[in-house]
């Protein structure tokens, strides 16, 4: 069973034990969680092996397209290689395009046998409602556990753009065009932000001290002076143009540029 979510593994346990299994779960919680391997865990312990068990991820870490749903339909036609449940587990769910979503609603609709769907989200209100309303939800819950490399590239991150949000709109748009953008380049600069608004709501809220924020950057007046809602606004277009950059071929260097004038 894995470490600190016995609650989940008892649910599911009980539910197993009881012939009540649902055919559609949605493990929904904070990223970083061990949402995934909790999956291929039970999955196991269900009895599911390989061959009968298929992980579906985002393509480069973007989105999950229609192509890979018809894979998980051709995958679940075959009967079970070791007669007994065949589990897909679709990891970052909220990545499926919007093909992809509705083709998937119709493998939701239609639950052959012993099957198991298991859909893992940070962000299930990025799910369409029929799809939602179709699984049983499955909430996980702490914090996520960050690598140290990690840590140092997002406080490196947050500790330029600090040097950004207070200077005027030359000086942002020659940061936006310095940037030399990979495919996550942005997708790591919104990760990093988001990270710090939060922080600073926290801090608004009287909630401040967390361990975790205690290393992050102090910040500069500017930004000491937004109100709670202001800040939740910033943190709402963040969280927008991290949408558009997964569904859409929204332009990163544009994307930033109307972060910066916006924060």
């Amino acid at each position: 069973m894995m470490t600190g979510h016995q609650k989940q593994w008892e649910f599911l346990k009980r539910k197993l034990e009881s012939s009540q299994l649902s055919h559609s779960y949605l493990f929904a919680g904070n990223a970083g969680l061990g949402k995934k391997d909790f999956s291929k865990e039970f999955s196991e312990f269900v009895g599911c092996k390989f061959p009968d068990l298929m992980v579906v991820e985002p393509v480069e870490g973007k989105e999950i397209p229609i192509s890979k749903i018809r894979e998980v339909q051709n995958f679940l036609a075959y009967k079970s290689y070791n007669g007994g449940f065949k589990v897909v587990v679709i990891n970052e769910a909220e990545k499926m395009n919007q093909e992809a979503q509705s083709c998937f609603l119709k493998t939701l609709e239609e639950p052959k046998g012993k099957t198991m769907l298991i859909l893992i989200s940070s962000r299930p209100d990025m799910l369409l409602p029929t799809i939602f309303s179709r699984c049983q939800i499955v909430k996980f819950f702490g914090r996520p556990v960050v690598a140290p490399e990690k840590l140092n590239d997002q406080n490196k991150i947050i500790a330029e753009l600090l040097g950004v949000i207070n200077s005027n709109l030359s000086e942002k748009f020659k940061y936006a065009k310095s940037q030399d953008f990979d495919q996550n380049k942005l997708g790591k600069i919104l990760e990093a932000m988001q990270k710090y608004f939060r922080y600073l709501l926290f801090l608004k809220t009287g909630i401040g001290g967390q361990k975790e924020h205690r290393v992050l950057p102090k910040a500069p007046q500017i930004l000491q002076n937004y109100s709670v809602s202001k800040i939740k606004e910033d943190i709402k277009l963040m969280e927008d143009i991290n949408s558009k950059l997964t569904f859409t071929n929204i332009n990163p260097k544009l994307a930033l540029e109307i972060l910066l004038i916006n924060i």
